[in-house]
């Protein structure tokens, strides 16, 4: 008798075992619906157009493909204007800029083809304070510097991106930067929530 009822609750058990794991997994993956809360937690909001050009932009629009390094500074600006305190705009303008003024590559000295002793991925230069060589050529530290100077520019919410980086970066092309404002925006949309 004992066998017979070792065998039964043996079989009964192998019964539930075999249709747990049939019915386990099928089960959870007819279930995978997220409530509306844990779908808003993981879900988040990329910045809108208007958000990040806010004027439209200005004359033709250029557009380069980036490398590996290039998005890793894209990334680094973009972090650097959060740690600022600063938002999605701002990092447009300091894209946008470094777009023009290095093409998003953190340039050492160019030697002949060098403008004075600019460097980094905006172009700034020791002899004008804007840090040591060491520093400008770090894309943190080189991306707080201009935020800081684009802090002091009144208004710069309010102007177009052109004028705000010229205003910072006093060039000698100041309407160059208004080319790299789509793209800009674009990676700041991209990159922003990542």
């Amino acid at each position: 008798m004992n066998t017979i009822l070792r065998r039964s609750v043996l079989g009964i058990a192998g019964l539930a075992l075999s249709t747990g794991v049939v019915a386990g997994p099928l089960a959870t993956l007819t279930d995978t619906t997220p409530t509306p809360a844990a779908a808003a937690a993981v879900q988040v909001a990329k910045p809108d157009m208007d958000t990040l050009i806010p004027h439209g932009t200005q004359g033709k629009q250029s557009r380069i493909d980036l490398g590996d390094e290039q998005t890793a500074n894209v990334k680094a600006i973009i972090e650097a204007t959060k740690k600022a305190g600063m938002g999605e705009r701002a990092a447009v303008v300091a894209i946008g800029t470094s777009l023009q003024e290095s093409k998003l590559e953190n340039l050492g000295h160019l030697g002949d083809r060098n403008d004075h002793d600019s460097q980094g991925l905006f172009q700034q230069r020791p002899s004008s304070g804007w840090g040591t060589v060491e520093q400008i050529t770090d894309p943190e530290y080189s991306t707080t510097a201009f935020l800081n100077g684009l802090k002091q520019v009144e208004g710069w919410q309010d102007m177009p991106l052109t004028e705000a980086a010229q205003t910072v970066q006093v060039s000698a092309y100041p309407f160059h930067y208004a080319q790299w404002e789509t793209q800009a925006a674009d990676l700041v949309a991209e990159h922003w929530t990542s």
